[in-house]
């Protein structure tokens, strides 16, 4: 196909008990990396996946799962679609399900990287009670002045997701976050919410995790990319192991900057396949592009991704 596509994938947050199952259920090849998923990490993903159960909230359980899901939807999407990404781009966790896309990581070797990563994290954060919240309606440069007022008083908050204009996600000490919500709508903020996090992603309070998750990923990551990912990190792509080894190791302390990805990288692509449950950048996007954005969460779905693309490729 000559048209131009970015692969996108989801992060923490995009979890729900019953994702991945339609495709278990119609397809051999889910079948086969949900078992070797289990295989090798100890986790009985069916379980986790499709039954009621807390451990789907627990950030070393999230995110295997979610990547799991996502690399099986887009497995199924490259097995039916001879296409290669202009570039490929995840939001947090889901550059890792980035890097599966492209190449660079065996989907399995993943699975268990992102187990490892949820432990780290939880690890890092376990001395005191953390936790992350969303501002809506206020620029970032607001958001960001008011995080460094309250740093210089002795707490601990961070400006660390860039979604969209208006939406900021913050990171830090859950009391010190509490404080913050009056702040933020004395500033004029539409929304300050707690979010449903236990850990605070990509503030320093994840420095601990930064070296170990490191080492793991230097045994396995692949220098065997056939598209460029997109960093969180610098909203630049990037395209060999040893830049990917700084950049995911920084991520864990570095903001996302998933809006500036899109700003810069949107006139090189007609459209987005994102691959996962949920939609939840789909919901993003609509802020910063026009372009088309499917989304393959289940066999339904990638067939219309799969007939939708098809007749965009015939009128270019």
């Amino acid at each position: 196909m000559s048209i131009k596509c970015a692969f996108l994938f989801p992060g923490q947050g995009s979890q729900a008990i019953g994702m991945g199952e339609d495709f278990f259920n119609n397809s051999d090849i889910a079948k086969k990396m949900i078992k070797e998923a289990t295989k090798r990490t100890g986790i009985d993903f069916k379980e986790l996946l499709f039954k009621e159960n807390s451990n789907l909230e627990k950030t070393e359980f999230t995110q295997p799962a979610i990547l799991l899901v996502s690399v099986i939807a887009n497995r199924l999407f490259q097995d039916r679609v001879n296409i290669t990404p202009v570039y490929s781009l995840g939001h947090s966790l889901g550059e890792f399900s980035a890097l599966v896309s492209i190449g660079a990581l065996d989907a399995i070797d993943a699975v268990e990287l992102v187990n490892l990563r949820g432990k780290l994290m939880a690890e890092a954060c376990s001395k005191q009670e953390v936790g992350m919240m969303v501002s809506l309606g206020l620029d970032d440069e607001k958001v960001e002045d008011i995080c460094q007022t309250q740093r210089d008083a002795g707490m601990q908050v961070w400006a660390v997701n860039y979604n969209a204009k208006g939406q900021i996600v913050i990171a830090g000490v859950k009391a010190d976050l509490e404080k913050l919500v009056p702040v933020l709508k004395e500033a004029k903020a539409k929304r300050a919410l707690l979010l449903n996090m236990s850990v605070a992603s990509h503030c320093p309070l994840l420095d601990s995790a930064k070296e170990p998750l490191k080492n793991r990923l230097n045994e396995i990551l692949k220098d065997n990319f056939i598209a460029p990912v997109i960093s969180n990190v610098t909203a630049d792509k990037y395209d060999s192991k040893d830049e990917a080894l700084e950049l995911l190791a920084n991520q864990l302390t570095s903001p996302v900057k998933y809006k500036q990805s899109i700003a810069n990288f949107d006139g090189d692509v007609d459209c987005y396949v994102e691959f996962g449950h949920g939609g939840v950048l789909k919901g993003l996007n609509k802020r910063a592009t026009k372009k088309p954005h499917f989304v393959v969460s289940d066999m339904a779905s990638l067939e219309i991704a799969i007939e939708e693309i098809s007749k965009l490729n015939s009128e270019n």
